[in-house]
């Protein structure tokens, strides 16, 4: 039972960071209907822009401290939103009223494009790094046997707070009011007055620095990055999103925190060599019996 439960521990710490990639998925699905493949790679961004700003932040912050550690993801939040609204305005706009598919290529493209001109010797390079520490790190150690680590305690904090903030602004603001009306019927939405430029460029933003938060919380726990590393998270997450519900931002953060826990516990029981074959298994079983996934709702397509 020990075991189980430290499992289960580090499993919700990995799903927490899944379901703030997974949110950025499925909003810019929910609005567009298109699948934003460069979202993994924001993720990327917002682990490097962490790794340059920390000694920065060190000079007027100390460092390892919870306030230091917030500022420098404070901080990559706000230039992953930037990266995201641009990437938006230059790639995706312009093929606004194209087939899905040309869109769909665009975003892989676009992907490709930031993984490897940032694997660049002139850029990041392709060596991994080291990530530095940027929140105290302590362990503590149950009598039953477990053991949490304040690296996991941040991870939980952050995630809640940033889901609750995420809650409120789309339920509770007028920008939020707009994009449930643009989710609902863009063409109702615009002749009602919403700027749909806005409303999206805005989306995108928000999803960007939920992925950008995620990289530094990532690091955190796991501190070596690479150009590459928002390959494999950023595919799990869009696997999260389709669990849950792609379009649904609890459905999301649920199918976030289903891999994260079924991966861990896959490694831990069985073998690490199924951890990652484990989540595209699970797409494969929704995808058959349930496509709409767990919290989806069924949409009937008039011809």
């Amino acid at each position: 039972m020990t075991e189980f439960l430290q499992q289960l521990i580090n499993g919700l710490a990995l799903g927490s960071i899944l379901a703030l990639i997974a949110l950025g998925y499925t909003m810019v699905y929910g609005i567009l209907r298109f699948i934003n493949f460069a979202h993994g790679d924001i993720f990327m961004l917002g682990a490097f822009a962490g790794f340059y700003l920390a000694p920065k932040v060190a000079m007027f912050l100390p460092m390892p401290s919870i306030g230091g550690g917030l500022a420098v993801m404070g901080i990559s939040m706000a230039i992953c939103a930037v990266v995201g609204i641009l990437i938006e305005k230059l790639a995706y706009r312009p093929l606004r009223r194209s087939p899905k598919l040309t869109v769909l290529i665009t975003a892989i493209g676009v992907s490709l494009l930031i993984e490897y001109t940032c694997q660049n010797d002139h850029v990041f390079g392709a060596a991994p790094k080291s990530f530095p520490t940027i929140f105290p790190e302590y362990h503590i150690t149950q009598l039953s046997g477990l053991s949490l680590n304040s690296n996991q305690i941040i991870v939980f904090a952050v995630t809640l707070i940033l889901l609750l903030a995420l809650r409120f602004i789309v339920l509770k603001t007028k920008i939020g009011m707009a994009m449930r009306a643009l989710s609902f019927n863009p063409e109702a939405a615009a002749l009602m007055g919403i700027n749909t430029d806005i409303v999206i460029s805005f989306t995108f933003g928000l999803g960007s620095a939920l992925a950008a938060a995620a990289g530094i919380l990532f690091a955190v726990n796991y501190p070596s990055i690479d150009p590459l590393m928002g390959v494999l998270p950023g595919l799990k997450a869009f696997v999260a999103a389709v669990l849950g519900g792609i379009g649904n931002l609890p459905g999301a953060a649920l199918g976030g925190v289903i891999i994260g826990v079924t991966e861990t516990l896959v490694a831990g029981y069985i073998s690490s060599t199924y951890r990652d074959a484990i989540a595209f298994g699970i797409l494969i079983i929704i995808l058959l019996v349930k496509p709409s996934g767990l919290l989806g709702k069924k949409e009937i397509e008039k011809v």
